[in-house]
């Protein structure tokens, strides 16, 4: 990655936008974010408390996938969790240098337990993120449980903490995953069409966020596509419904188009 598109990364996802000078920001618009773009709304929302921003150009790539470094920073901007566990080394990560761009969201996001280092120390910052693994992120994250009363996650007093990548891989083994055959499980089956897709080790967190309405899919509610790469745009959406979960934002109004593409189960339900 070049210098340049170091520093815009930067600026981008620490959410500087009070220091750009660009009339684009200034005003909460981008040109490639126009105001019938299906994101428009959660982008401007996030844009206006200054939790994500464009780039130096003007521009917000609303398309464009978003790697772990980037997801970390949107995460230390959106959230502030207290810490599960402390970072012993002076250099937490083999292939995070001490004055690399993301330094700081990246030890924030795994002191506060969001994300997880891979074997041998490395962290992997320019990883694509799947759209499951955002879901995952930010639902253990912030340890959100099921609302149904008779559903609870198995109590964890000391938490292993996996690579998100490497559950996959192991997907009955993962700790302080609950058994995938509780109703959030079941209404994350039911839900989606292709529900088949979703990773075993994912289905009750994609329950969870089903069922708290942190799920934004276009164009087709019913279609998760799990293991798509995480679009800028999607990222902003599922921050922006995390935080209306949390009340720390107003919902959107019914009334906006991309109010459409929040995930309701339970609107489903009672239209049939």
């Amino acid at each position: 990655m070049s210098s340049l598109s170091v520093l815009g990364a930067s600026l981008l996802t620490l959410g500087l936008a009070a220091s750009l000078t660009s009339p684009a920001l200034a005003q909460n618009t981008f040109p490639d974010v126009p105001p019938d773009y299906w994101a428009q709304p959660f982008i401007q929302r996030l844009v206006q408390r200054n939790m994500i921003a464009g780039y130096p150009d003007g521009t917000f790539r609303p398309e464009q996938a978003v790697q772990r470094d980037e997801f970390a920073a949107m995460i230390r901007q959106a959230f502030d969790q207290e810490p599960v566990r402390q970072i012993e080394d002076a250099i937490a990560f083999q292939d995070v240098s001490e004055g690399y761009w993301a330094s700081p969201a990246i030890e924030s996001a795994y002191q506060q337990g969001f994300m997880s280092s891979y074997p041998g120390g490395f962290f992997r910052p320019n990883q694509p993120v799947s759209r499951v693994d955002a879901l995952v992120t930010l639902t253990r994250g912030l340890n959100l449980t099921p609302e149904t009363p008779q559903v609870t996650r198995r109590a964890v007093t000391s938490p292993v903490y996996l690579p998100l990548a490497m559950t996959s891989l192991m997907q009955p083994l993962v700790a302080g995953a609950p058994p995938a055959t509780t109703p959030v499980a079941a209404l994350a089956r039911d839900y989606y069409a292709d529900a088949q897709q979703i990773p075993e080790y994912a289905i009750n967190d994609v329950g969870i966020a089903t069922q708290k309405n942190i799920v934004v899919n276009y164009p087709n509610p019913r279609e998760l596509n799990p293991n798509e790469p995480l679009r800028r745009a999607t990222a902003a959406a599922f921050i922006h419904q995390t935080l209306v979960a949390q009340n720390r934002m107003e919902p959107l109004p019914s009334n906006v188009e991309a109010y459409n593409y929040i995930v309701r189960p339970e609107a489903t339900q009672a239209a049939r």
